[in-house]
């Protein structure tokens, strides 16, 4: 348990630059959704899903679209076994999850740096009461998100774990999944959170309703994938786990068994 899985060096030098390398990536990755929670309402960040360079309407969509296409394609991609097994040939297996977060976070960066408000309006709620009710749903959906990080292994998902490891000279096994609370009513609960997140708004652009759309579209057909990932490593245990938890819509009766 205490040599290192890969047939790479593990010398000082190598082992110190993927510990540096494991921080910078997941102080980046907080920095990011932090900065995208401000940026989706508008709230303390200099650019946001409704500030931002002018530009022509059909201009803007065809911009918008090609950053979440690619985000969209870099998150699908890099998340396969085949694509991982390449990487692995690269770098250091323990620093395949760190770079996967690394060029993630780079990436949704860049989403939001070059995004172009397309402001036509398509619903404000205009009640006071209304407004904090969905700002509070809003939080609600990204606490969720944030916090089912902690309910698997967050720092194992961040690709920290593996960096420390790497660094430690230790093998970086990976962590039992346990049905911790959100994970007992959905399948996803971060992607459940995230789509929340995305949705809910007070007021409504065309830009923002792009961004939520594509990025739902997104969602579900990157966990179609990753539902044919999971089944593959864990076989007959996950597919008990899917006829008794729904993927993302919550069930109001216990005892159904169909997956949603």
């Amino acid at each position: 348990m205490t040599e290192n899985s890969t047939n790479f060096p593990a010398g000082a030098l190598l082992r110190s630059f993927a510990l540096a390398y494991g921080v910078a990536a997941y102080v980046a990755f907080n920095v990011v959704v932090i900065y995208c929670v401000g940026f989706l309402c508008n709230f303390l960040v200099p650019l946001s899903i409704d500030r931002g360079p002018a530009a022509e309407p059909l201009w803007a969509t065809t911009v918008d679209i090609l950053l979440l296409a690619l985000f969209g394609l870099q998150h699908s991609v890099m998340a396969r076994p085949g694509f991982k097994a390449r990487l692995q040939q690269i770098i250091p297996q323990p620093l395949e999850r760190t770079t996967y977060v690394a060029v993630s976070s780079l990436l949704l960066a860049l989403v939001m740096w070059q995004w172009r408000p397309i402001p036509a309006l398509i619903w404000d709620i205009e009640a006071e009461w209304a407004r904090i009710s969905v700002w509070i749903l809003f939080a609600a959906g990204w606490f969720i998100a944030v916090s089912a990080t902690f309910m698997t292994n967050h720092f194992e998902l961040v690709g920290l774990k593996q960096s420390i490891a790497y660094f430690r000279r230790r093998l970086c096994l990976p962590s039992e999944f346990r049905e911790r609370v959100y994970y007992r009513w959905v399948r996803h609960p971060i992607m459940l959170g995230q789509i929340i997140g995305f949705w809910a708004t007070p007021t409504m652009t065309a830009g923002h309703l792009l961004f939520a759309a594509v990025m739902l579209i997104y969602v579900l057909i990157g966990l179609y994938f990753e539902e044919r990932d999971l089944l593959e490593s864990h076989g007959e245990a996950y597919r008990k786990y899917q006829k008794r938890t729904p993927k993302l819509i919550p069930r109001l009766h216990k005892n159904s068994t169909d997956a949603s």
